[in-house]
């Protein structure tokens, strides 16, 4: 079990909304709009990141309240309480997230230290037909869940690339000087290896977790990482003073990590994922969801939410997920507007009704 005695206070239409006495499955059940996946929005807030929604904070605050939100759990290891996690937005500071971990403050980055977090939406559907860079937020977001410092990495460098873009712009004034160059990329280099070689190690990980898989009943995808510049720190320093006349011509840096691309085909077809069905696509979002949730919950209490994931899977395939979910170490939050579709699990899942932003334990 991972959380327990969970609170939303003014998040969303959640005014004041609590669950307790949770279990490894757990399934929020209601209408559309009744609040489901706002609850899995709160969960996904007790991890690094901007969330499953990618969502401003003053958005979250619930429209009754003072302007802020407070959501806050208990983590729970082999039935025993090991920990008290929260976050909070201030009303004076409504795009501030502050962070607690038992009664003290603390960064959003050390929370990935306590709990691992990965989930499956419905907006992610359309990931494999995306562009390029919302294939890199996705590799990101499940390296943070292994590696809380990617987080970091990733921000130092997209700012050291930013600067370097302004130097580019500056063509002739005293900016555009060698010096200036070399210091700026050598940050740019040093944060960019280190985000090259987390995301390469991912997707390395990923692979060899699917590979032991069947290809049935799920479509396994073949994942590879496709480097957007050299991936050592010498090499991609080198690249980056190399290309200064090229980069200046573009006005930005035209190699780098913020180049890379994820590149997913089907095993057994080598279909690109972007021209498979949107059934296989889903499979395979599925497959690897369920790879990432066993490497992340290495070592660390695990949570996987999982958005209206079985109202689209055949009967065979649902069961399938479940017994995938009963074999690993992972705590489950599913939504659905019906029981039906989890009848193999209802024995065991503890069950919630949410309707208009209150939960009645069923």
């Amino acid at each position: 079990m991972a959380l327990d005695r969970i609170i939303l206070s003014t998040f969303r239409n959640h005014a004041d909304s609590e669950l307790n006495k949770t279990a490894q499955f757990n399934l929020l059940v209601g209408e559309n709009g009744a609040g489901k996946t706002n609850v899995l929005e709160a969960l996904s807030l007790l991890a690094p990141g901007r969330g499953l929604r990618r969502a401003p904070l003053p958005e979250m605050a619930g429209q009754t309240g003072s302007g802020g939100f407070a959501i806050g759990a208990s983590l729970k290891e082999q039935g025993h309480e090991s920990a008290r996690i929260g976050t909070h937005v201030e009303p004076d500071q409504p795009s501030r997230r502050l962070v607690r971990i038992n009664g003290g403050a603390a960064s959003a980055s050390s929370m990935g230290e306590w709990l691992a977090m990965g989930w499956l939406t419905p907006a992610m559907d359309g990931l494999f037909t995306d562009s390029a860079g919302a294939r890199r937020r996705y590799i990101d977001r499940m390296a943070l869940a292994i590696d809380p410092a990617h987080a970091r990495n990733t921000s130092r460098y997209e700012a050291a690339i930013r600067e370097r873009n302004k130097l580019l712009e500056d063509s002739g004034g005293r900016h555009s000087e060698a010096t200036w160059f070399d210091a700026i990329e050598a940050q740019a280099a040093e944060f960019g290896a280190l985000v090259a070689a987390t995301r390469q190690n991912l997707i390395t990980a990923l692979m060899d977790e699917l590979s032991a898989l069947p290809n049935e009943p799920f479509a396994k995808p073949l994942l590879t990482y496709r480097a957007g510049g050299p991936l050592g720190f010498e090499e991609l320093r080198e690249e980056f003073r190399r290309a200064r006349p090229k980069d200046r011509a573009a006005g930005r840096a035209l190699s780098g990590p913020h180049r890379d691309e994820l590149e997913v085909v089907m095993s057994g077809t080598g279909q690109v994922a972007s021209r498979c069905s949107t059934g296989e696509q889903k499979a395979m979002l599925i497959a690897v969801t369920l790879a990432h949730a066993t490497l992340a919950a290495e070592g660390r209490p695990g949570v996987l939410l999982l958005d209206e994931v079985a109202a689209h899977l055949d009967e065979i395939r649902r069961a399938a997920l479940f017994e995938r979910l009963r074999q690993g170490a992972a705590q489950v939050w599913f939504t659905g507007t019906e029981t039906a579709p989890f009848g193999d699990i209802l024995d065991e899942a503890a069950v919630w009704r949410v309707s208009g932003g209150t939960l009645t334990r069923i």
